[in-house]
């Protein structure tokens, strides 16, 4: 067997698809931000950041400072864009990285002000309905403070939709993005003019063109999966032809062995699976450590030999089983597929998160960063 117990591999045509169908529903005189956060979403932050900037991004997005030190060291020189706090002591740091951090509250404006970095690049975040991060119109004087600070520069200016993937009723976004306009009204009755407005996120972007404004940042969809049953029903509702869109991962382990079982025994911790016929069980070397929920015990598949395989016991820290005594050529060695195809098979990170009661972002997000991310290269470059 490999060194690696497990892998995702990243399909780098996939994903340069992904973007490209984004760069068109943006089109080219907006920019378009490519979200990296949480390690690309479990895709791999580094060879996703390299392949979706060589393909069409403009912008990458991240939720911290040690996200935004990881692209600069990795010699990514494209504009980034901080989502979260970026703590007091790491603001001279940001503007020598010449990273865009986002101010959200009036605590963060004044540590700005405070530190005054030379040449800090800002986006104000601007609280319009979901009620985490984002200045209220009462905090019109401190943000009149920030602009007024030359070494400031207001580069941006955006809010986060708290309702428009998991609905087919889209007034509350309406509402949203009301509440955006009127604050950017304000702001340029104080000569706050960022160039950069932006609201619109994944879903947004693949339903709405007036969430459009100088900047689309997409997260969940350039990796080819839907925000929501609800967003790819709404494409439909609103007269837009669903875009055509490639899953980029998949996860990958090997059988490490096969076991001979009566009529009867048992499989796993708590007895919570008992043979009822002669059973063929694989064990594969992972489990919850590696980001597969123990929730899924007894309930997902795994491909093997291109069938499926269904969960047999808990899944374990390290490993779990798996029923393979209808595919008989089964044996120690043999790939197994957790998310992605093999042969006519397909198990989608949505087929996980349905199973778990969740969402297809955890699904991926939560793949241990342990395991390898290889980059299948595309048709032209194996050739």
């Amino acid at each position: 067997m490999d060194e690696n117990l497990s892998w995702v591999e990243i399909d780098r045509e996939a994903l340069e698809q992904n973007i490209a169908v984004f760069r068109s529903l943006v089109g080219e005189a907006r920019r378009l931000l490519v979200v990296v956060k949480g390690n690309a979403y479990g895709h791999g932050m580094l060879p996703v950041a390299n392949i979706a900037l060589a393909a069409g991004a403009d912008w990458l997005g991240v939720f911290n400072m040690q996200e935004a030190i990881e692209l600069r060291q990795a010699n990514i020189a494209s504009p980034i864009l901080v989502m979260g706090p970026t703590p007091e002591n790491l603001l001279v740091r940001a503007a020598q990285l010449r990273l865009s951090i986002t101010v959200a509250s009036p605590e963060a404006a004044e540590a700005v002000l405070r530190v005054r970095p030379k040449s800090l690049r800002v986006h104000l975040k601007l609280e319009t309905g979901t009620n985490r991060q984002g200045f209220l119109p009462e905090h019109l004087p401190v943000i009149q403070r920030l602009a007024e600070e030359p070494s400031i520069e207001i580069e941006g200016a955006y809010t986060h939709f708290a309702d428009i993937e998991d609905t087919t009723d889209h007034s509350f976004a309406e509402t949203q993005l009301r509440r955006f306009q009127d604050f950017t009204e304000l702001l340029l009755k104080l000569d706050v003019t960022p160039p950069l407005l932006h609201t619109a996120c994944s879903a947004a972007t693949l339903l709405f063109p007036q969430t459009l404004f100088a900047m689309a940042r997409v997260g969940i969809s350039a990796y080819g999966l839907w925000p929501s049953k609800e967003t790819y029903v709404s494409a439909h509702q609103v007269g837009r032809e669903p875009a055509k869109l490639k899953p980029v991962l998949s996860w990958k382990t090997r059988v490490s062995q096969v076991k001979e079982l009566a009529v009867g025994e048992y499989v796993g911790y708590g007895r919570t699976f008992r043979t009822t016929r002669p059973t063929r069980i694989a064990v594969l070397p992972l489990g919850y450590a590696d980001g597969y929920d123990r929730g899924l015990s007894n309930r997902a598949h795994v491909l093997i030999a291109g069938r499926r395989a269904p969960l047999r016991g808990r899944v374990c820290m390290n490993l779990m089983m798996a029923d393979v005594t209808d595919i008989p050529e089964a044996k120690a060695g043999d790939e197994v597929v957790l998310i992605g195809a093999q042969g006519d098979e397909h198990i989608h990170a949505d087929h996980l998160a349905s199973w778990l009661g969740t969402i297809n972002y955890e699904i991926v997000t939560r793949i241990a960063s342990a395991a390898p991310r290889i980059v299948v290269p595309t048709d032209r470059e194996a050739a």
